[in-house]
């Protein structure tokens, strides 16, 4: 069983940026990939991007490419999202999650664990 617990989030003004970290509980993060999803209101949870379990490989959706950018510290069992040049459509709730398998997956239906999410506001 992993537990997530993302923070970091808040409120920023366009052009600002953000860091979002999720610290996993359990003694075997170090072999699950991890993922950030976000939903905004009145969508569907949408991916953001994704990192293997030993950091080398990363995957990101297009609309953040660029500008967002995951790592992980597995001695910290925590992964981040580093958000720069934010815009006021990433406004979401920012959600992390924890694949077994240790790839890098964009689909949300593989991931088996979530934490409860963070809150990100961009202003314009």
């Amino acid at each position: 069983q992993v537990q997530l617990v993302e923070s970091g989030g808040g409120l920023v003004q366009a052009g600002g940026s953000l860091r979002l970290s999720c610290v996993a509980s359990g003694r075997t993060f170090s072999t699950y990939a991890m993922g950030w999803f976000r939903q905004a209101p009145g969508k569907e949870r949408e991916f953001v991007g994704a990192i293997s379990w030993e950091g080398a490989l990363t995957n990101y959706a297009d609309s953040v490419k660029g500008r967002f950018t995951i790592s992980r510290d597995n001695a910290k069992s925590t992964v981040y999202l580093q958000m720069n040049n934010l815009k006021p459509e990433d406004t979401a709730v920012y959600y992390c999650a924890a694949r077994s398998l240790g790839l890098a997956s964009p689909w949300k239906s593989e991931y088996n664990y979530w934490g409860q999410g963070t809150r990100v506001t961009v202003s314009s």
